[in-house]
């Protein structure tokens, strides 16, 4: 199978998860939304078959531009949810994870194609980790956040006088918070792992810990946000509605980290995220 295949193949078996995974938002039908999760698990597959084969490709993690990062950042989230479906058994969930996946990876596809460096940089052990990790942890804050909105559209049910077309098709509040904290634990342990690899990796590569390179500011921003939403939860009790909205905020924030850094300021991690061809006279 070529690449163009195997992209358009990955990029259809996501959209049809989509699809089934809304029907079944509608409908209620158990069968739909196992089609939702083999369709989404299809596209996960070919979508794995991809990343391998660029690994061997070119003899390292395929994340040396924004298409290849975005795409990495879809095979993460996509991973992570099957995991949250698997413990927590949040059927309704892929209604959020679904469409996201898609959207990330058709996104991806849209960016050009730069041919990979040779550069020893993308060869490093530290850097597999690094990423890895990162992404990880930011696959699983997607998650959180997921579970964060649909913790309030289910509130507003609840304490509404006609519940509305939500109510009866989400968990309970208290298995979307449970859901949204463990999201939260495992994404903000993966990122700080990820953080203090790059750390690391940056004294190998720059000789310096830090260079204020503007993605790590508004990536220790994002980490702050997050270290504060644990310690109220952990140490005041914050449950529910506040951190629902926090795991919201907390994720526009890395957000911003990941792609507004990369669109709007410079710094070293543009190698990763270029997304133009370079201009040859």
């Amino acid at each position: 199978m070529n690449m163009d295949a195997l992209h358009g193949a990955v990029a259809v078996l996501y959209v049809m998860s989509t699809l089934f995974y809304g029907v079944y938002l509608f409908k209620q039908k158990d069968g739909l939304q196992k089609a939702g999760l083999a369709l989404m698990a299809g596209g996960f597959v070919f979508h794995t078959l991809f990343i391998l084969t660029e690994c061997v490709s070119i003899g390292y993690l395929p994340v040396y531009n924004l298409r290849l990062t975005l795409s990495m950042a879809a095979w993460s989230s996509a991973a992570v949810y099957f995991w949250i479906r698997y413990r927590y058994r949040i059927k309704v969930m892929g209604i959020y994870a679904a469409p996201l996946v898609a959207c990330v990876y058709i996104i991806s596809l849209n960016f050009p194609e730069i041919p990979a460096h040779a550069a020893e940089l993308f060869k490093s052990v530290w850097l597999v980790v690094h990423v890895i990790t990162v992404f990880i942890g930011e696959a699983s804050l997607a998650m959180a956040c997921g579970a964060g909105i649909l913790y309030l559209i289910q509130e507003h049910g609840i304490k509404s006088k006609k519940r509305g077309f939500f109510y009866s098709r989400l968990p309970s509040l208290e298995q979307l918070d449970a859901t949204g904290y463990a999201g939260i634990v495992i994404g903000f342990t993966a990122f700080t792992v990820g953080l203090i690899v790059g750390l690391v990796y940056a004294k190998l590569v720059w000789h310096r810990f830090a260079s204020w390179d503007p993605k790590e500011i508004w990536s220790g921003i994002s980490w702050l946000v997050y270290a504060a939403l644990l310690h109220e939860r952990i140490a005041v009790g914050w449950r529910g509605r506040r951190a629902a909205i926090m795991a919201i905020i907390g994720f526009v924030v890395l957000m911003f980290s990941f792609l507004g850094v990369t669109f709007l300021m410079g710094g070293h991690h543009g190698g990763f995220t270029q997304w133009q061809i370079p201009y040859k006279p």
